[in-house]
């Protein structure tokens, strides 16, 4: 697995894994956070390493699907470009205007929490 598909999955993560069941929480927390082995994660909860990796890939294709018809993701990286894009509009053009500028700091946290 490549980086930017490692990047791509943990991004989902954070996003969804609530949604995921206890179990599936489980597998993808000591696999993608934790960083565990395959073989690691079986040995600790007691199953076969074929196990993990088959629960692992059914828990990928659940936060690939709740992006599907959530897409808060892409909602989230679509704010932030525009958030980017009116932040330097705001700078070159109404620099002065510290009250807008204060509104486009504001725009531009609300995905940091």
């Amino acid at each position: 697995m490549d980086i930017d598909e490692t990047n791509k999955i943990n991004l989902l993560y954070n996003f969804y894994h609530s949604l995921l069941t206890t179990k599936q929480d489980k597998y993808m927390d000591l696999y993608y956070v934790e960083d565990f082995s395959l073989s690691e994660i079986a040995e600790q909860l007691g199953v076969s390493r074929q196990a993990v990796l088959d629960n692992i890939h059914r828990s990928v294709a659940s936060l690939e699907r709740f992006e599907e018809d959530l897409q808060l993701v892409d909602r989230t990286q679509e704010i932030d470009d525009i958030a980017s894009q009116l932040n330097n509009v705001v700078r070159s053009k109404y620099s002065s205007d510290k009250e807008l500028l204060k509104l486009v700091r504001r725009i531009s946290k609300i995905n940091e929490m």
